[in-house]
């Protein structure tokens, strides 16, 4: 072998004798590490066995429990709709007697003293209105009510042109306001995005209240001048009616209606002070007036010039009113409370005289507890369009002659 062999053997075991040691120390570590980990996986296994039989237990308790609370559900369930079958039936009852004994008219205390309203504290013609058209039906029900949608704020006022295309819907959102969406038919009004389908119009001066009206291709509105209701100027408590052309979008009439002192004809309408109408005679203007602060006044308007060519004070009270409507001229006085409930007609007034007071059916409106912030009649389609809270109404309407017995 050589000098040098047995110097490299003794390198060798020289070198691995520290080796062997480490080698020794590592498995004794790996040997404990394992050890613990057993501990710990006996640990989780004692655990786990004990949380299964406390989740048998807790199961075992709460199915008899579950089966208890299943029992009472569906009792609770079958009662709900036996409840509910008593109220539809209920309701169906109450609709009936209000059909067969319609609300009492409201009659002040000395209309039924004296036969008549009260006296007034000023004077009006008060003269009988000459019809211009054969037009001689007056409402016998609200028959039905379909709910479009919910657009805008809860006050408002939507609606179609008796004279106008028979598809385009005008909404005008708010009590003061500048902006009409103008849709070209009724299935864009009720798309989700309606807003994006409809054009703009802006007037010139922001409208006051909801008695706007859209008649013959022009918006009539009330605009507050300066110093009218609510200010201290010349023109407190007067208001300036605005014709505007909805093709040209300009103002083409103006004029300061021709009452003084005027105050919300609605005590729950608050912030309308003239609500204008349009039925088969023409326009129209519901008012009130310090003067007498109890009951509304009607006006018939010239669509033309604005002028007033007749005024009337009816017998309708202020008190509960809500919303107005002029048929045949006929003028209808919903009332409600507050909070709201269900909404009726409850005075009418015939500015022609045809129309005798105990032959008006005074009804109620279908099952709805709201508010209406307008209305408005379309002639041509016998409906009514209203503003609920933010919801769009259409109630169809069931008409009769006037001479018609109730």
């Amino acid at each position: 072998m050589g000098p040098s062999a047995p110097l490299l053997f003794f390198f060798f075991l020289s070198w691995t004798g520290p080796l062997q040691g480490q080698q020794h120390h590592l498995v004794e570590y790996m040997e404990r590490r394992l050890a613990a980990l057993e501990e710990r996986l006996a640990q989780c296994q004692d655990q786990s066995s004990r949380h299964a039989a406390e989740l048998r237990d807790f199961k075992n308790k709460m199915l008899p429990l579950l089966e208890v609370a299943e029992k009472e559900r569906e009792a609770l369930r079958t009662e709900a709709d036996t409840i509910s079958g008593r109220v539809d039936r209920l309701e169906r009852e109450v609709d009936y007697l209000e059909t067969q004994n319609p609300a009492l008219p409201c009659v002040e205390l000395d209309e039924k003293v004296t036969g008549g309203p009260g006296v007034k504290g000023k004077g009006r013609r008060n003269e009988k209105y000459d019809m211009v058209t054969d037009c001689g039906y007056t409402i016998s029900q609200v028959r039905s009510m379909k709910i479009l949608k919910r657009f805008g704020g809860p006050s408002g006022l939507w609606t179609k042109d008796p004279l106008g295309p028979a598809e385009k819907i005008y909404v005008l959102d708010g009590t003061q306001n500048d902006t009409a969406f103008v849709f070209p038919r009724l299935r864009d009004f009720t798309l989700a995005m309606a807003a994006r389908k409809a054009s703009r119009i802006r007037v010139p001066f922001p409208w006051v209240g909801t008695g706007q009206l859209v008649y013959g291709g022009f918006l009539y509105y009330a605009r507050r001048p300066p110093g009218g209701p609510g200010g201290d100027g010349e023109l407190e408590n007067t208001l300036q009616l605005i014709k505007f052309h909805l093709a040209n979008r300009t103002v083409v009439d103006s004029s300061v209606f021709p009452a003084e002192k005027l105050i919300p004809p609605y005590r729950l309408t608050v912030d309308t002070y003239i609500d204008l109408a349009a039925d088969e005679e023409g326009l129209w203007a519901v008012y009130a007036t310090q003067d007498d602060d109890r009951h509304l006044c009607l006006a018939k308007l010239d669509p033309q010039t604005l002028d007033t060519e007749q005024q009337w004070d009816t017998p309708c009270p202020r008190e509960n009113a809500e919303a107005a409507f002029v048929i045949c001229g006929t003028l209808y006085v919903v009332y409600n409370t507050r909070p709201a409930s269900r909404a009726r007609i409850q005075c009418s007034f015939d500015a022609s005289g045809a129309l005798a007071p105990e032959r008006a059916a005074l009804s109620y409106f279908p099952r709805r507890y709201g508010a209406h912030a307008s209305l408005r009649y379309n002639p041509r389609e016998r409906q009514l369009y209203a503003w609920d809270d933010g919801y769009q109404i259409v109630y169809k309407l069931e008409m009769r002659k006037k001479e018609e017995e109730v």
